[in-house]
């Protein structure tokens, strides 16, 4: 009868050693996940300048952040180069305090230029200062979503891009796929024929 009985207390024991001790040394199991608003207040926009509207950095995906540009009202209009410009220093320039609370980054970084394409080029072409398969995988998406959702596009949420070299440009699509994983490499489309030889 003893024996049982001290077979039966060391099994117990042997249980009890399974299980999860606790512990008073603390451990760091890091911070915990937070939600990014990706929301900036309205705030009283100044008559001047022209309504812009440039994709940035936040949360990991692209969204839309409404600006205005200085550029003047009558130089806006029309002129594909002219706006790409102009977007693209916004997507150059740090995000504001609002933004920044925010959430928004901006992986474009300087230097960068943007002009009109050259004689063989397809009309609408914009050529870039870099290539852009050399700039961030984030920053190409913001320019191509910027430039795709403006004037400055070709059509059909793309744009036709170039670096400085002698390579033919290519037709960039800004998708639902791309804004929501920036850090991929833009998806491409078939590139039109070079109807119109833009100046440049």
């Amino acid at each position: 009868m003893r024996l049982r009985t001290v077979a039966v207390a060391a099994l117990a024991l042997l249980t009890a050693g399974c299980g999860i001790r606790t512990t008073s040394v603390p451990v760091d199991a890091g911070a915990a996940p937070s939600r990014v608003p990706c929301n900036v207040p309205e705030a009283p926009s100044p008559a001047q300048g022209v309504p812009v509207r440039a994709f940035l950095v936040c949360g990991s995906q692209l969204e839309p952040v409404d600006r205005r540009s200085p550029q003047p009202e009558d130089k806006a209009s029309g002129d594909p180069v002219r706006t790409a410009s102009a977007l693209l220093a916004q997507l150059l320039a740090e995000p504001s305090e609002a933004e920044r609370q925010a959430g928004f980054t901006t992986a474009v970084r300087a230097p960068l230029k943007v002009a009109g394409g050259r004689a063989g080029d397809p009309a609408g072409t914009l050529r870039l200062s870099r290539q852009p398969e050399d700039l961030a995988p984030a920053a190409l998406s913001q320019l191509v979503c910027t430039f795709a959702e403006s004037s400055a596009g070709a059509g059909g949420h793309t744009v036709l891009l170039a670096g400085p070299g002698a390579y033919p440009p290519k037709r960039y699509r800004c998708t639902t796929e791309l804004r929501e994983r920036p850090e991929s490499a833009p998806p491409t489309a078939p590139v039109p024929s070079a109807a119109a030889t833009p100046e440049g």
